[in-house]
């Protein structure tokens, strides 16, 4: 599909603009505003000028080649049509991925829940390693990441745990991993050396700076209990622990840090962003129910992965992916080869969108 080039020139417009504006803005919250947009617009106001460029010489070369009588220029003209030829269809493709709608909560840092499932001590030990996974791939992306709160099995691992994940376009990496992982392999606690099956759910939501989440008091109650846990100083004999539940939606969210001022605090923070993510996918339901080829919906009921260790292999059953390289991905070295691959489908099901309408 060509991009027409009135588009082109809407694009490489509208960065003029920003930029023209940015070099005289004075007021900072403006200037915030337009240097966020201005970095999201250079990309493709590059690329649109790049295929302007290219497209004038084509046209160039096709006029050098009808109407000129110099065979040494009509020659070069030649040689120079074929590679434009060939470079102009690229060109396109790169615009046309920089141009499709993004989501706005892309550059969102979130919130990370992982929660031990079915297979018992052998669930929360996996919980524990997907959460160490995501630790150590946001370590190698620069983010910083933020514990909120964790329920520690006996055995090791989590029966839950909460963090915060920062930095930048955190959410557009991460937003795909929501839902039921599946592990398979002989759990240490196994002495026949038998394989089981176990699962924990993950549950990725967006935590914008900017949230307009109204919250009555009336809508909330806040109940205190004693912090739960494998034992030890993590386990509070006051309390300390907050539940927060909101009535109209039911909605729960525990924190049990050891000052029930910060639970109240991180509470709220979680409830806030469980809350915008519910009205994000009730209101993104719609279009991506109408979407060819969604790679999932973010519930976390939905089986997404499993990861088989006696093959050393990870399947992501949404795009039929199969990496034999477990023990990389599962050390976080290796997950961008399962987040690409899911980004590159989840663009191709965008563009075959785009194309039918």
């Amino acid at each position: 599909m060509q991009v027409q080039e009135s588009k082109l020139n809407q694009v490489i417009d509208r960065f003029d603009q920003v930029e023209a504006r940015l070099g005289s803005a004075s007021d900072p919250n403006e200037i915030v505003k337009l240097s966020k947009e201005h970095a999201e617009l250079k990309k493709v106001a590059d690329k649109a000028r790049e295929l302007k460029d290219a497209r004038t010489s084509l046209a160039e070369a096709e006029e050098i080649i009808e109407d000129w009588s110099d065979p040494d220029m009509v020659a070069l003209a030649r040689e120079e049509r074929m590679e434009l030829k060939e470079a102009i269809p690229d060109l396109e493709s790169e615009l046309q991925l920089l141009l499709l709608p993004k989501d706005k909560d892309d550059e969102a840092s979130v919130m990370l829940e992982i929660r031990a499932g079915t297979g018992g001590d052998e669930a929360a030990l996996f919980a524990g390693d997907l959460f160490r996974m995501y630790e150590r791939y946001a370590s190698d992306k620069g983010w910083k990441v933020d514990l909120i709160s964790a329920s520690e099995a006996e055995v090791g691992g989590y029966k839950e745990v909460i963090a915060s994940v920062s930095g930048s376009g955190v959410f557009g990496r991460l937003k795909f991993e929501s839902g039921v992982h599946r592990v398979q392999r002989v759990p240490v606690t196994e002495s026949g050396g038998r394989i089981h099956t176990s699962a924990a759910t993950v549950a990725v939501l967006p935590a914008p700076e900017e949230v307009d989440i109204e919250l009555r008091d009336d809508d909330i109650r806040v109940d205190t209990m004693r912090a739960s846990g494998a034992g030890g100083q993590h386990v509070n004999k006051t309390d300390s622990a907050v539940r927060m539940t909101h009535i109209p939606t039911g909605i729960v969210v525990i924190s049990q840090e050891k000052s029930q001022h910060q639970n109240r605090a991180i509470a709220l923070e979680v409830l806030k962003a469980k809350l915008y993510e519910k009205e994000r996918s009730e209101k993104d339901a719609a279009r991506a129910a109408a979407r060819k080829g969604q790679i999932g919906s973010g519930d976390r009921s939905e089986r997404i992965r499993t990861y088989n260790f006696p093959q050393g292999r990870l399947t992501d059953h949404r795009i039929n992916l199969t990496l034999y390289k477990l023990e990389d991905i599962v050390s976080g070295a290796a997950l961008d080869d399962v987040v690409d691959a899911l980004i590159a489908e989840d663009q191709a099901a965008k563009l075959a969108a785009m194309q039918d309408e």
